[in-house]
């Protein structure tokens, strides 16, 4: 057994720097550190994400109740800005109830923030730069989501068929039998995304891929101009998922809805459902402002910037030695 931490004295400097560098960038820019909750009573419903559960058996009028860690601080912090909060930022913890690798830890560090009257694409401008600081690139990419399946694969995804998509993954030599079972072209689109787009993009600058199909985007508004995508957008570099924001939507039914769907396509898929975040759905009813919003993975980030390869490396205890 390991007691010793994997983060040495200098490396544990290092992060404590490239952090203090997050903090100054929001600093000079009159965004507003917040802190909320890391237990919930509600949690997400995302098909792809699972939370961590606990229970608390002091309430009065609710004893035995089950909480969750959060995956995210999003619902929380969008509470703040229903209520009148401006422009706000989070560095926090959060978990995912995933299995952990060398890009990944149940329990990570987050930085997420919010843009009051930003468009995505004003986001964007502000995430690159933030990376341009930390990371000392100069510059980023930026596609749509079609437009890099396009230059990529040569194939568009907003119009593509799912026996289509299966016959790519068969040339590949990647379509095992859980991809030739579904009927869920998400899923393909997704799986094709990770395993044959990640990795041919944001090899030299960061790269944003913005516009992502509406059908995963739960949180984003729909694009006005084309429907059939949200106002969605990630960052990847070196091989890593940075980055993922969205153009928040504002609208409690709609949100309503598409929480209701999740938990709908939960059951198709033998998953258990999961219970609405009912404060986060009264604050959206209340009023959101228009904003943007963006989550980074830190841990993530300091690995790029200390060029390490595995994200135990930039932790003091990943989860084996926790």
């Amino acid at each position: 057994m390991q007691w010793q931490p994997h983060l040495n004295w200098q490396q544990a400097q290092q992060r404590a720097h490239l952090i203090r560098l997050i903090r100054d960038f929001f600093q000079r820019r009159n965004v507003i550190e917040v802190e909320t909750p890391l237990l919930s009573q509600g949690t997400i419903t995302d098909v792809y994400l699972d939370a961590f559960s606990c229970r608390y058996d002091f309430l009065a009028e609710q004893p035995n109740l089950n909480f969750y860690l959060q995956t995210s601080p999003e619902f929380a912090m969008k509470r703040l800005l229903a209520s009148g909060y401006q422009s706000i930022f989070q560095i926090c913890k959060a978990f995912r109830d995933e299995p952990h690798g060398s890009h990944h830890n149940p329990e990570f560090t987050m930085l997420e923030w919010y843009r009051v009257g930003f468009s995505q694409h004003d986001l964007i401008e502000e995430v690159g730069e933030l990376l341009c600081s930390v990371l000392a690139v100069d510059g980023w990419h930026c596609y749509s989501y079609q437009e890099v399946f396009i230059e990529v694969l040569d194939l568009d995804p907003l119009t593509v068929e799912l026996e289509k998509l299966k016959r790519l993954l068969t040339e590949r030599e990647m379509l095992s039998d859980w991809l030739a079972n579904s009927d869920d072209l998400d899923t393909l689109l997704q799986f094709t995304f990770t395993e044959l787009i990640e990795p041919n993009i944001g090899l030299d600058k960061p790269c944003f891929v913005y516009n992502f199909p509406a059908s995963q985007a739960s949180l984003a508004q729909i694009n006005k101009t084309d429907p059939r995508v949200a106002e969605r957008f990630e960052c990847y570099y070196r091989g890593l998922e940075l980055v993922n924001g969205f153009h928040e939507l504002t609208d409690a039914d709609e949100q309503r809805a598409r929480f209701e769907a999740d938990n709908c396509k939960r059951e198709q898929q033998g998953l258990p459902t999961r219970p609405l975040d009912e404060r986060f759905l009264a604050a959206l009813a209340d009023g959101l402002p228009d904003c943007s919003g963006v989550a980074l993975g830190v841990d993530r980030l300091i690995m790029l910037a200390l060029e390490q390869s595995k994200i135990s490396q930039v932790l003091t205890f990943d989860i084996e030695r926790a």
